[in-house]
C-alpha cells in the first residue's frame, strides 16, 4: 500500500514538473515528441495529434522530448529555432511548476492546521533565554538580522550555527495591549542532559490557527521559500562535509519514509495520514524544484547556463560541445543515482 501511495506522490510531482516544460513549449509554438511519465521501457502509451503520451516501468522521472531539443532541426516549431528567451522560459517552467504546486498544497496544510508559530510558551531555567529576560508569550522576530516568520527558522538556524551567539529581536505584547521590540544577545549553553547547544527557548508543538485569506496566502507561500531555503542550506551543508551520505535520501529510502509517515499517523485518522502527506509532497516538489536549477549539466539548471550564456553572446554555444557537456553530467548523474540507490537499499538492511 505504501509503495503505492510512493508511487502516487512521485507521480504527481514529476507529472507537473514535466507538465510545466509541455504546457509552455506548446504556448511558445514548440513541437512536442513525447510526454512521459516514468523511464525505461514503456508500458503504456498514446498518440494525440504530434505528441506520444507514455507510462514507462520505472516509477521515477519523466521526460517531455521536443523537436530540435538536442539536435539541430530545419523545422520552424523546433526547440532550437526558437528565441532565447522562449527556451529559457520553457527550460525553467519545470522547476517553477514544482513550486506552484508546492504552494498550492501548502494552502491545504496551512488551511487545515495552522503554522508553527515562533512565539514562546516558556523558557528554561538556567539557559540563555531566561538569563536574557525572555519569557512566555515573546515573539521572536529576528536571528542575527535573519527573519524569523516560523518557529522552524529557529531551529533551522540553530542547526547550522550550534554555539554561535545570536542577536535575538523579539516582540512583547504589554499588559495594556502595546507591542514592544526589544533585543538580547544569547550565548548558547551545552547541555549534558539533551548532548547539544540550547538557548534555552521553548514553543508549542501545536500549529497556531491562521485566521484570513491574506494571512493563509502569506503562510503557505512562506512554507514554500522554508523549504526552498531548508534544500539550499542542506547543499551547502554537503559541501562543507555537515552533511554525510547516510544523511541523503533517494527513492527507496523515500518509500520508507512515506510507509512510516502512513503508520505513525493512521492512529489518529485519515485526515491527519493525508496532510502529513501533503506535508510531505510540499517538501518533495520544492526539493525537486531547487535541484533541478542546480547549474549542473544535465539538469534544466545545467540547460538554463547554456542558454543565458547564448542571450549574453548573442549566439548559442556550439551544439557539439553542449551535448558532451552534458552527456558527461548524464553519466555523473547516473553514477550518483546508482550510488543513492545502493545507499538506500543499505540503509534499509543495516540500520
Amino acid at each position: 500500500m505504501s509503495f503505492i501511495v510512493a508511487i502516487l506522490v512521485f507521480g504527481m510531482i514529476i507529472l507537473i514538473h514535466e507538465f510545466g516544460h509541455f504546457i509552455v513549449a506548446k504556448k511558445c509554438g514548440i513541437g512536442v515528441l513525447e510526454f512521459s511519465i516514468g523511464m525505461g521501457p514503456r508500458l503504456f502509451s498514446f498518440n494525440g495529434g504530434e505528441t506520444r503520451y507514455s507510462i514507462k516501468i520505472l516509477p521515477f522521472g519523466g521526460s517531455c522530448m521536443m523537436l530540435g531539443e538536442d539536435e539541430d532541426a530545419s523545422d520552424p516549431r523546433a526547440f532550437n529555432n526558437k528565441p532565447v528567451w522562449s527556451r529559457i522560459a520553457v527550460i525553467a517552467a519545470g522547476p517553477v511548476f514544482n513550486f506552484i504546486l508546492a504552494f498550492f498544497l501548502a494552502l491545504v496544510i496551512i488551511h487545515s492546521a495552522g503554522h508553527d508559530s515562533p512565539r514562546l510558551i516558556g523558557v528554561i531555567d538556567g539557559l540563555p533565554a531566561q538569563e536574557a529576560g525572555l519569557e512566555a508569550g515573546d515573539l521572536i522576530t529576528r536571528i542575527n538580522r535573519e527573519r524569523i516568520v516560523v518557529y522552524r527558522d529557529i531551529t533551522m538556524y540553530m542547526m547550522t550555527h550550534p554555539s554561535d551567539p545570536v542577536d535575538i529581536q523579539y516582540r512583547r505584547t504589554l499588559p495594556d495591549g502595546s507591542t514592544q521590540t526589544r533585543t538580547a544577545r544569547l550565548v548558547p549553553k551545552y547541555s549534558e542532559e539533551y548532548h547539544s547547544y540550547m538557548l534555552g527557548i521553548q514553543a508549542s508543538a501545536y500549529r497556531e490557527p491562521v485566521t484570513g485569506v491574506m494571512d493563509t496566502i502569506k503562510y503557505s507561500a512562506y512554507e514554500v521559500v522554508y523549504w526552498i531555503k531548508t534544500a539550499v542550506r542542506g547543499i551547502l551543508m554537503m559541501f562543507q562535509g555537515q552533511v554525510g551520505a547516510d544523511d541523503i535520501a533517494g527513492p527507496v529510502r523515500m518509500v520508507s519514509i512515506i510507509d512510516e509517515t502512513v503508520e505513525e499517523n493512521r492512529q489518529y485518522g485519515m485526515e491527519m495520514v493525508v496532510l502529513n502527506l501533503v506535508n510531505l509532497c510540499v517538501l518533495l516538489s520544492a526539493n525537486l524544484g531547487v535541484m533541478n536549477l542546480l547549474p549542473i549539466p544535465a539538469l534544466d539548471g545545467g540547460r538554463l547556463v547554456f542558454l543565458f550564456v547564448e542571450a549574453l553572446r548573442g549566439k548559442p554555444v556550439d551544439k557539439e560541445k553542449e551535448g558532451m557537456v552534458h552527456m558527461a553530467g548524464m553519466v555523473v548523474l547516473m553514477c550518483l543515482m546508482v550510488f543513492v540507490l545502493f545507499n538506500d537499499i543499505a540503509s534499509l538492511f543495516f540500520r
